[in-house]
């Protein structure tokens, strides 16, 4: 994470939005037509998206405290690729639920409810103290925060 606080950052930051995580398949996968229990999440192989390469993610230290681990079989950077690859697998994965749309491949996924509880992700905006007061910079940053409220109202 980026902490972007106190004058000596040199970063400021917005919230955008919260978004709450949900699993992620292809439509046609055997879990998508029922209620995720915890035992077929942990039995599923999974693909993990990673931006920091680290083979493991906020879902795997929720499920420590019960106990319980899932099958990472493939870790990725992109939520291009993810929706990409979930689309043509058997994998599950999870992404905050705006995100879905992102993969490029929404048509084609189901989103079904964690069987464990999972605080929402927070969405910043950051951008560098530097640029805060460039007329193209604040526009740009004025219209990414107006599109994260229309998506909220949709």
């Amino acid at each position: 994470a980026v902490r972007a606080e106190g004058p000596a950052a040199g970063l400021r930051q917005q919230h955008l939005y919260k978004s709450r995580y949900v699993c992620v398949m292809r439509r046609g996968h055997p879990l998508a037509t029922r209620q995720l229990t915890l035992e077929d999440y942990c039995a599923a192989e999974h693909l993990l998206v990673s931006f920091s390469g680290r083979p493991h993610g906020l879902m795997d230290q929720a499920l420590a405290a019960f106990g319980r681990k899932r099958r990472i079989v493939l870790t990725v950077n992109q939520f291009f690729t993810a929706g990409r690859v979930v689309m043509q697998s058997d994998l599950l994965t999870v992404l905050p639920e705006r995100f879905v749309a992102a993969t490029g491949y929404a048509d084609h996924l189901v989103t079904r409810e964690l069987p464990f509880d999972m605080d929402p992700v927070s969405v910043q905006m950051l951008w560098p103290l530097l640029l805060d007061a460039m007329p193209a910079q604040r526009w740009l940053r004025e219209h990414v925060v107006r599109a994260a409220a229309h998506d909220d109202d949709a």
